[in-house]
């Protein structure tokens, strides 16, 4: 698994300086979980009839199986489960491990690399593609006799996009033993394979979608970005050789004097053509796709920030 994004293993936060402990979206995602489990908590010894009242939200915010119409709502499946499963949990340990050794740990740092918005889509849109997964694999491979629930193919989501920014960040399992992350992943990944129709109360599918969804994802933004800088480079090519964009000077005209940005001069674009600028950006992702994105030098990412800040 290669680097991925413009943040190397060279990032470091400090956790007590210019780094949240909580970020938004993590901590809005743990509180929202821990009053869903206390709700449920609180009132699951409550009765509707001789329906007890956590079984009818299992039933309906979990996610029940394809084709299931013995639920009290008679409903079985229902869309908005791929979303809602996600905040309901079994027990304080599942939602604990999820929500700490998981998103806390993982999640904090994925979302100051990639931004609030960006970080919740991807974390929502790994749930969906871990429920979709069990819905559609599970008859198949491991049926499921009531709803599944649970954050964890979201988390394994996490994971895996960690891995993805920090593939070589030590990790020390049971507190002794270091482990770069992207080993860690794999095996995971690995003893999710492995354990897929075993028995157990587990949902091994909806992890392997769920880190089968944050992969693709992943694949989906590199190629967006690198496609992205290739036609950002074109285009600033095709504006600097158009015939608009030449000056033209006589020997009566007058030439305003020019105020340069201490910064900006110090920019590839003031020292390199257009074209050539260009090719050495595709150099450079080239190199990135080749050997990751640690390999670079300390100029070839200077030149790589700049081209990023044009594009936004």
């Amino acid at each position: 698994m290669s680097n991925y994004g413009n943040q190397g293993n060279y990032y470091r936060p400090s956790m007590f300086g210019g780094f949240q402990f909580f970020p938004p979206v993590v901590k809005t995602l743990l509180l929202t979980n821990t009053a869903v489990f206390i709700l449920m908590w609180s009132f699951g010894s409550f009765h509707i009839g001789e329906i007890g009242f956590r079984r009818i939200f299992d039933e309906f915010f979990g996610l029940m199986p394809l084709g299931t119409w013995d639920a009290p709502f008679k409903n079985g499946f229902m869309p908005w489960q791929l979303i809602t499963y996600q905040f309901v949990h079994a027990d304080f340990w599942h939602l604990f491990f999820n929500m700490v050794f998981g998103l806390w740990m993982f999640g904090m740092e994925v979302e100051h690399a990639w931004g609030s918005k960006k970080f919740l889509i991807y974390y929502l849109s790994c749930g969906v593609v871990a429920g979709i997964s069990q819905l559609v694999l599970s008859p198949i491979f491991e049926p499921a006799l009531g709803p599944t629930v649970g954050a964890s193919g979201a988390i394994y989501g996490v994971l895996i996009a960690f891995a993805a920014i920090f593939p070589d960040r030590y990790i020390y399992l049971y507190f002794l033993i270091p482990l770069k992350v992207k080993y860690f992943v794999m095996i995971l990944i690995v003893f999710g394979v492995i354990s897929v129709g075993g028995q157990g109360n587990v949902a091994n599918l909806a992890h392997l979608g769920g880190a089968l969804g944050g992969y693709l994802y992943i694949l989906y933004d590199r190629r967006r970005i690198k496609s992205g800088m290739r036609n950002a480079g074109t285009f600033q090519s095709s504006m600097a050789s158009a015939p608009w964009s030449k000056p033209s000077s006589t020997a009566g005209d007058v030439v305003d004097a020019k105020v340069f940005d201490i910064n900006e001069s110090k920019s590839f674009e003031s020292k390199e053509k257009p074209i050539d600028a260009q090719k050495r950006i595709d150099d450079i992702l080239d190199k990135i796709s080749r050997s990751g994105y640690q390999s670079l030098s300390e100029e070839e990412k200077k030149i790589l920030f700049e081209a990023s800040k044009r594009m936004n």
